[in-house]
């Protein structure tokens, strides 16, 4: 039987997808438009996308259906 570490989290995985997302569009920004500068802003989107889509997943609104 394998033991868990003791690392506790501080930050819920929206913020960190959130905060993921601003950096990956702070580094776009010092970049010339061209391939990079798209795979990063690409890289923030799914971020900023994933961040909402576990956010409204864990929302009280929704429900099983029965």
């Amino acid at each position: 039987m394998s033991e868990r570490r003791g690392v506790k989290q501080t930050h819920s995985l929206e913020e960190l997808m959130a905060e993921q997302a601003a950096k990956l569009k702070e580094q776009a920004s010092q970049l010339p438009a061209g391939a990079e500068r798209e795979v990063l802003l690409k890289r923030a989107r799914i971020a900023e996308t994933g961040a909402h889509l576990s956010d409204w997943l864990r929302s009280p609104g929704l429900q099983p259906p029965k």
